[in-house]
């Protein structure tokens, strides 16, 4: 989060610089000079200060890299309560980090939950301004680049049905980049493991989409529920 954008969401709150920083645990002159440019803005603040403001979580900005085998699994439904998904909204908030970034963690998963699966096209159709180079360079280096394909397909036909055409053209554009790269092995969505009746089950009843992009899951758009 640069200065300007931290300046543009405290005036779009209707806050003072006083009432701001107050609030935020600063000094007045400190939060003038992060508006004015004179100071980094820390990831810690930036987090603050979009809680505070109310900002999209997109401006958040996303780590130059992660762990190979980071466990993100205990976090992710608090993490999706943060960014609005009505299916956690009973769970305690956790921290607001970009969408992208709760997305990669989801998609690196050896076992990934059936009800946070569920929720990554809600969060790339109602962020569709998330982090996108940053997101696609990151699933390619983990080889996950199918996982997220099939996510994105499914997103962009969900804003379709919504008619949210920013997300619909958004998504059509990311999902022509990553076939360019998809790969002929097959995965799983986060289910690594499964017997092989299973896994032979999913094979012949997943959706023509899943099947494009070589992934064994059962998800479907209309098996959604919260689209």
């Amino acid at each position: 989060m640069e200065g300007l954008e931290l300046k543009r969401g405290r005036v779009a709150a209707k806050l003072t610089q006083l009432e701001a920083s107050e609030r935020l645990g600063l000094s007045q002159p400190y939060l003038s000079q992060l508006e004015r440019g004179r100071r980094a803005v820390t990831p810690r603040l930036a987090r603050a200060a979009a809680k505070l403001y109310r900002l999209s979580p997109t401006l958040l900005a996303p780590p130059p890299g992660l762990p190979e085998n980071r466990e993100a699994s205990g976090r992710l439904p608090n993490q999706l309560a943060a960014l609005g998904y009505p299916g956690f909204s009973h769970l305690r908030k956790g921290s607001l980090v970009n969408p992208a970034v709760t997305v990669l963690d989801a998609l690196s998963e050896r076992r990934l939950d059936g009800r946070v699966a569920e929720a990554l096209p809600w969060v790339l159709e109602r962020f569709p301004s998330l982090d996108w180079d940053w997101l696609l360079d990151q699933a390619r280096r983990r080889n996950v680049q199918n996982r997220l394909g099939f996510l994105v397909t499914v997103a962009r036909m969900l804003a379709e049905r919504r008619t949210n055409k920013v997300a619909v053209e958004r998504l059509t554009r990311v999902e022509q980049e990553l076939e360019q790269s998809r790969l002929v092995a097959e995965t799983t969505l986060g289910r690594e493991g499964m017997p092989a009746a299973e896994l032979a089950w999913l094979r012949e009843h997943r959706s023509p989409e899943a099947r494009h992009w070589n992934v064994l899951a059962g998800l479907k758009l209309q098996d959604l529920s919260y689209a």
